[in-house]
């Protein structure tokens, strides 16, 4: 009896059951690991390369644009750089405008803060407002918004400051564009006005 026991342990270990699963496991995750890597590999086909309206988004993920060279915008101006009419992506805070084309996931027009590019940011990002509301038409010189808000639009400014190009300032009416030497241009843009 002991050595039927006996045999049927060495038959369990030995017969290649246990074996044959563990087998048949790894092939089942060898195959599952095949088809979670295809599916995200259609998925990088499908969604990474999405370009927003006009392709204008596509464009600026393909090829780098160059460096912008340093100019002041009107307000009309800057409305051109909103990722429709042209690829390059702009927005000014506090008087300061900043290149925000590597951002074009963020400020693109299929992005969360695309409603601010071409435009000035300021009131939106210190009223924490993403409505065409917090956006002006005209010049807007921010004198309502109260110490905590211009803080926060001061804040906002350094952000940009340290991430993003910036390209010059926003013109108030009647003011006249400054001139830039192409030393200007090329100097470390971390000094910023």
């Amino acid at each position: 009896m002991a050595d039927g026991g006996d045999e049927r342990l060495r038959t369990a270990g030995s017969d290649g059951g246990a074996e044959e699963p563990a087998g048949g496991g790894m092939l089942l995750y060898v195959g599952l690991l095949a088809l979670v890597l295809l599916a995200a590999y259609r998925l990088y086909l499908r969604w990474g390369k999405r370009s927003g309206p006009g392709g204008a988004a596509q464009q600026s993920q393909a090829a780098p644009l160059p460096r912008m060279k340093r100019r002041d915008f009107s307000l009309e101006q800057l409305r051109e750089f909103d990722g429709t009419r042209n690829p390059r992506l702009l927005l000014a805070v506090n008087g300061k405008v900043f290149d925000v084309t590597k951002g074009s996931k963020f400020y693109g027009p299929e992005g969360p803060y695309g409603i601010f590019a071409g435009r000035d940011a300021s009131r939106g990002l210190a009223t924490f407002c993403l409505d065409k509301d917090a956006l002006r038409d005209e010049y807007d010189d921010l004198s309502d918004l109260n110490a905590v808000q211009m803080e926060s639009v001061r804040e906002w400014e350094m952000q940009f400051k340290e991430k993003y190009d910036y390209v010059g300032r926003l013109l108030k009416p009647g003011e006249e564009p400054s001139e830039y030497t192409d030393e200007e241009d090329t100097k470390d843009h971390t000094k910023q006005e």
